[in-house]
C-alpha cells in the first residue's frame, strides 16, 4: 500500500502545528523537532488523513509561477460546526478570498490564505 500525505513547508512551524491541531481537531503523530524547537517533520492526523508540516529552510518559500496549491477539506453534510470552528480558528491574519457562507456547490464554504501563506477551501 502506498502511503500519501499533504506536505506544507512554512516559517514558524511550531505555531502552525499548534494552530492546525486546534483548528482541525487533529492529533500529532510522528514528529521530529529541530534544535530550535521548530519541526523538521510533523504529521497531523486530520480525520485519518495526514497533513505534514515542516519548517521551511532558506529558499524553500519561493513559489513557482503557474503552480498554485490549495488544500480543500470537504467535511460533508451535517458538519457545519467543524467548518465554522476551523474558519474561526484560522481567520485571524488571513486573507479572506471567499467569506464563510453559501456558494454554488455548498451551503457553507470559505476560501482563504492563512497567516502562514497556506490556501484553504473548507466546505460541507
Amino acid at each position: 500500500m502506498i502511503r500519501s500525505m499533504m506536505q506544507i513547508y512554512v516559517k514558524g512551524s511550531g505555531e502552525t502545528v499548534e494552530l492546525y491541531l486546534k483548528a482541525f481537531h487533529a492529533t500529532l503523530g510522528f514528529h521530529v523537532k529541530n534544535s530550535d524547537g521548530s519541526f523538521y517533520h510533523s504529521e497531523l492526523d486530520v480525520d485519518g488523513h495526514i497533513l505534514a508540516i515542516s519548517e521551511a529552510n532558506d529558499g524553500m518559500d519561493k513559489s513557482t509561477p503557474g503552480n498554485t496549491m490549495q488544500f480543500c477539506f470537504h467535511y460533508g453534510e451535517g458538519n457545519e460546526d467543524a467548518v465554522k470552528h476551523a474558519y474561526e480558528t484560522l481567520k485571524e491574519g488571513s486573507e479572506i478570498l471567499f467569506p464563510l457562507g453559501p456558494c454554488d456547490f455548498s451551503p457553507l464554504c470559505t476560501d482563504f490564505i492563512d497567516k502562514f501563506g497556506v490556501r484553504w477551501c473548507l466546505f460541507v
